[in-house]
């Protein structure tokens, strides 16, 4: 999910200390920085791995092992895959520290002193979190995170799979390795993928993290040292933090030049290879194994041409097969970026947006012709970090607008930008072009407070399914909602046919966002009626983002032929299930009973076996 891009870049550091230096008289000032900390230099305690209290849900739960896995938590009795023969497993390793010299040794323990001393006791315990900052709130029940497991084969499974489901459902999500030490969103934690094999109506499932190079090291390390973008990044003890994390690097401690990213938001199977991704780094090339495990192979730059981060919902365009996508940065002009890649894995040059500020953009849409840019009114502000607030706000004085830039363009004067008032969709659903009026029109869900993903609000979220209406020929625009009124929902993560992706779409699936921030089952919207059919998972059932899965062994398959996808858990009973519905009825067809506990996440993709056969 989105989080500022972060680089150890000198230009960041001089960009930092200019701000504190601004404000002499901060208490992020060089004098009061010498007499806050102590002289204590002692090492201070590792933190050990997040407590087992993170992972307390309502219920008793008992440990299981499955084929060549680690202990994992189940809340049901167990499935088939304890058939699957059992290998022994060797003992655990005894962890190994990084090999610091003495000079590094020091440095670690002299900068661990000034975090607890100045930073942790003097800055951050005084004052409370907010909830959108709080782990008590964040990671709260089936938002904790859980352990990884090796593949389980012939889980149990409730009505019949369809045989036209043949491949692996993987949904990304964020699963801190360690408890947090300060702050933290829960759009902070490490990425975890959740993959469930199907094929010839049996299922398995694995989950592992995302082996980023960020969790590598603090793995090795011990402790999160890294700064987290949203939950630690508020006023001067964000300042305090992210001038740790550059001494960390001064000294070789820690290494940002490979990559700060959590890769814990988007997934694409693009040029064959799965790609996971977050705003803040390169994507990660995942590769799913022959015995249904998942392999990171590293960070994936198109050989060499990706220099900066890149958006966690790039768009691939399914009948050129190209993917389109940006990239931004919250520090250093320009501070948008757009670019696309071929099928074949060959990036186009860089398209510079101009743009006055950094803005959040965390999703785009496409057409047949054009890419749809927002540059709305959630934009980062570093300098509200010295003030003693957050980096992320609300421009109550910007005008929301889109651009409409040719897919093909070579510079950014090619692009029309058109207002649109008050308006912030956190996601485009779709787009398409209206040739009979010169329209462009968008689909996403407009959100209100635009910050309350962000920061904490007495406003309760709306999230408005809309129509919104690009003329080119007059630069203005309009928005309805597609609703009526007396029976909106919330409705957020979701998604069209993406067979028909960036053309004239009549459907979309969209989960039912209530109450915030859970999700309480979906819908399946008439985009030109305002029709709306739910899906309802049951009392004390939530779930996530349903994912609709096109039939693709019919060569006369309508726009909702095919299976909507969707991880959902029972806060009564612990036990989670991925259950399976027909898009065209919206009746349940097959639920998958799960090894494990699959927290509440973000987005996923469906890979078919013919595509795996062909990885990368």
């Amino acid at each position: 999910m989105p989080r500022p891009p972060l680089s150890p870049h000198p230009a960041d550091t001089a960009t930092i200390t200019s701000l504190i230096s601004s404000d002499p008289n901060s208490p992020m000032s060089s004098v009061a920085l010498q007499s806050a900390v102590s002289p204590r230099l002692s090492a201070l305690p590792a933190k050990g791995a997040r407590k087992q209290a993170l992972l307390t849900t309502k219920v008793r739960e008992r440990r299981i092992n499955c084929s060549a896995s680690s202990n994992s938590l189940v809340e049901f009795r167990a499935p088939a895959c304890l058939s699957v023969p059992h290998r022994k497993e060797e003992p655990p390793a005894k962890p190994v520290g990084p090999n610091w010299n003495p000079l590094q040794r020091f440095a670690a323990a002299a900068l661990d002193a000034v975090e607890e001393a100045f930073v942790s006791n003097l800055l951050e315990r005084p004052r409370p979190l907010p909830k959108t900052a709080d782990p008590a709130v964040q990671i709260a029940g089936n938002f904790a995170p859980v352990d990884e497991r090796a593949p389980c084969h012939d889980l149990p499974v409730e009505g019949r799979i369809p045989a036209s489901l043949d491949g692996v459902y993987v949904r990304n999500g964020a699963n801190p390795l360690f408890e947090p030490v300060a702050g933290h969103h829960f759009f902070d934690g490490d990425g975890m993928v959740h993959a469930v094999h199907l094929h010839a109506g049996r299922a398995g499932y694995a989950c592992r993290f995302t082996e980023t190079e960020r969790l590598r090291q603090e793995r090795l390390i011990g402790r999160p040292v890294f700064p987290k973008a949203i939950g630690e990044l508020h006023g001067h003890s964000g300042i305090a933090r992210l001038l740790l994390f550059y001494a960390r690097t001064i000294f070789g401690l820690v290494d940002g030049s490979r990559g700060m990213g959590v890769a814990n938001a988007g997934l694409v199977y693009f040029n064959r290879r799965l790609l996971a991704m977050s705003e803040d780094d390169v994507p990660y090339h995942v590769r799913v194994t022959p015995a249904g495990d998942l392999k990171t192979v590293g960070r994936y730059d198109f050989d060499g041409e990706l220099e900066a981060s890149m958006i966690a919902h790039p768009k691939v365009d399914p009948v050129s097969g190209e993917l389109f996508a940006l990239s931004y940065d919250v520090i250093r002009k320009p501070y948008l970026k757009y670019f696309y890649v071929s099928p074949d894995g060959r990036k186009s040059d860089d398209v510079a947006i101009p743009l006055e500020q950094p803005t959040m953009m965390h999703d785009f849409a496409i057409t047949e012709h054009h890419v749809v840019i927002p540059d709305q009114q959630v934009v980062f502000k570093l300098q509200e970090m010295v003030r003693g607030g957050s980096p992320v706000i609300y421009d109550r004085t910007k005008t929301a607008r889109f651009g409409v830039l040719p897919k093909y363009a070579t510079d950014a004067a090619e692009i029309r930008w058109v207002d649109v008032p008050d308006c912030f969709c956190f996601h485009l659903w779709n787009a398409w072009e209206e040739p009979a009026t010169g329209e462009v029109v968008v689909i996403g869900s407009c959100m209100t407070p635009p910050d309350a993903v962000f920061n904490e609000s007495d406003e309760s979220l709306k999230s408005v399914l809309s129509e919104i209406r690009l003329d080119l020929r007059t630069g203005k625009s309009t928005r309805r909602p597609i609703l009526n009124p007396s029976e909106q929902l919330n409705l957020e993560a979701g998604m069209v046919n993406r067979n028909l992706l960036g053309r004239k779409t009549r459907y979309a699936y969209l989960a039912i966002a209530e109450p915030w921030p859970r999700v309480s089952g979906f819908a399946k919207v008439d985009l030109f009626t305002g029709e709306v059919k739910k899906f309802i998972f049951g009392d004390n059932q939530y779930g996530g983002e349903p994912f609709f899965v096109p039939r693709e062994d019919s060569s006369a398959a309508g726009e909702d032929d095919g299976h909507v996808l969707c991880f959902v858990h029972n806060e009564n009973t612990g036990q989670s299930k991925l259950v399976i519905v027909n898009a065209s009825d919206m009746r349940l067809e097959a639920a998958i009973k799960l090894p494990s506990r699959v927290p509440y996440g973000f987005h996923g993709t469906f890979i078919t076996s013919k595509n795996l056969e062909s990885q990368a």
